[in-house]
């Protein structure tokens, strides 16, 4: 506990200042002084002991970065004395707390709500640092401030804006499994009915012995598989720090992974997720349909780009042991010149060999603002390097594509969808 004195008790000092003035010596000096101080210090010992006022926090716990929360400070006075309470309870900026610092009066033995909202800014955990609360004397010139031990923390989740993709996308798979059925006869998909033959069918599609009983050409339509499994590897390295617009390289990422995660538990598939480095660090493995989407916003939440780079023969690794030959498996990771160095385009290779695989790239949209500039001569020069980069991009996304991946590379608001696409691209044609 401290004593501090408030800007009331320098003014009282001041009232002193004529007497100095008149009998300028120094036992009036020392005569005002000491008053002055008595006054203050009796002022400070009235008022009551902050470390007893009870304090209780009624937090909100979770919000979607975006969204106001609500929360409670509770402050109880147990003594006989009325409190005057100066409250300072110290989040982060980003938590978006909208005021800091609040004053109330607090009857003898009552309690008393600071109302407080939350808006935060950044996803991830934000907590209190510290919560002081300060009794000030009746007569306003000294308080006493104590340390309340009311932890807070408040946990801001991911908004999941390409949500509103979710039932476009929906209507697309209903098509692929039932209103369209399949018709050729791809990795993944399993026997669905029998009909007669139309012209634009696959003549490997043909069931010979069906056709011999029946004395008509009759084919196998296919329908695809479900509780498929899909493994999402999100590249949480430096790369991932990028700034694209309004938001990270990895806050898209996670875009487009719970977008994936929504429309494969419509399909019927199972979802795991995998952050890794160079280290694994988040992992969302085994949870249910029902619940691997809430499970996954709330596991990525506190998940931050790390400053170094990944090492993919340790994503590799990781993958071999989660995900079994078949499973569909999403490396979210920059198509770039500078992570292809480290070790992707051999990582790729291997998986691919046993596993559907699709490389989901989020593009910086700057490169293609830059590339179209032409007004002056600085413009054009960075328009050509501009160029250049998309033209290595290119060349990387061919390399890849060459091992068997399918690469996706899009801007950050058409990257989720693009995503999706691809997964509904390969139900279709059967590779799922």
């Amino acid at each position: 506990m401290r004593i501090s004195l408030t800007p009331r008790a320098a003014l009282v000092a001041l009232l002193a200042l004529p007497l100095v003035v008149i009998w300028p010596t120094w036992w009036m000096l020392l005569t005002c002084f000491v008053l002055w101080a008595l006054v203050v210090l009796t002022d400070a010992l009235l008022a009551p002991n902050p470390a007893m006022i009870t304090v209780r926090r009624d937090a909100p716990g979770q919000v979607r970065l975006g969204k106001e929360a609500t929360g409670r400070l509770l402050l109880t006075n147990p003594t006989a004395r009325p409190a005057r309470l100066e409250v300072r309870d110290a989040w982060n900026p980003t938590a978006g707390l909208s005021e800091q610092r609040s004053r109330l009066h607090v009857p003898p033995h009552e309690r008393r709500a600071i109302r407080q909202r939350f808006l935060p800014t950044r996803r991830g955990e934000h907590s209190s640092r510290a919560l002081l609360v300060a009794s000030v004397g009746r007569l306003g010139l000294a308080r006493r401030t104590a340390r309340a031990q009311a932890p807070g923390r408040l946990l801001a989740l991911h908004p999941f804006g390409s949500r509103r993709h979710l039932p476009s996308r929906v209507r697309r798979l209903r098509e692929i499994e039932g209103l369209a059925a399949i018709h050729q006869r791809g990795q993944g998909t399993e026997f669905d009915s029998l009909r007669d033959f139309v012209d634009g069918d696959d003549v490997r599609s043909i069931d010979w012995r069906a056709t011999a009983r029946r004395r008509s050409v009759v084919v196998r339509t296919w329908r695809p598989e479900r509780d498929r499994h899909v493994l999402i590897v999100v590249d949480t390295s430096r790369t991932s720090a990028s700034r694209l617009g309004d938001s990270t390289r990895l806050d898209t990422a996670f875009d487009a992974a719970l977008l994936l995660t929504a429309l494969a538990g419509q399909a019927g598939d199972r979802v795991d997720l995998l952050c890794i480095d160079r280290i694994p660090h988040v992992s969302v493995l085994g949870s249910s349909r029902t619940t691997v989407l809430n499970d996954m916003v709330s596991a990525t939440a506190a998940v931050h780009p790390a400053l170094v780079e990944t090492d993919w023969e340790l994503a590799a690794s990781t993958i071999t042991s989660r995900a079994r030959k078949g499973s569909l498996v999403v490396l979210v990771t920059p198509v770039e010149e500078s992570v292809v160095h480290t070790g992707l385009l051999p990582v790729a290779a291997r998986l691919a060999r046993d596993h559907p695989l699709i490389v989901a790239s989020v593009s910086d949209p700057a490169l293609e603002e830059l590339a179209a500039g032409r007004d002056d001569l600085e413009t054009v020069y960075r328009a050509a390097a501009a160029e250049q980069a998309r033209t290595r991009r290119a060349g990387v996304a061919h390399a890849l594509e060459r091992t068997g991946a399918h690469v996706m590379d899009a801007p950050p608001e058409k990257a989720p969808q693009g995503l999706a696409d691809s997964y509904l691209m390969m139900k279709a044609a059967g590779r799922l």
